[in-house]
């Protein structure tokens, strides 16, 4: 299993990295607002996650960071 970290403060909430999730992962929160004023993204199944790094290769910004 992998697992995921994020640099929320700089998330702009834009779901690319949502998107690009083959396993649903990921999110972007409906609770959450970060330091910019945008909804960060979170991992709302992370035993799903493979390491695939879909998201962090997806990311403009690099805020994610896959372990395996």
């Amino acid at each position: 299993m992998a697992k995921l970290s994020f640099r929320t403060d700089f998330c702009k909430g834009c779901s690319l990295c949502v998107n690009a999730c083959p396993k649903n992962v990921l999110a972007i929160s409906k609770d959450k607002i970060n330091a910019k004023g945008h909804h960060p993204v979170e991992a709302v199944n992370p035993d799903a996650c493979v390491g695939c790094a879909s998201c962090a290769i997806m990311c403009p910004d690099c805020i994610i960071t896959v372990e395996r």
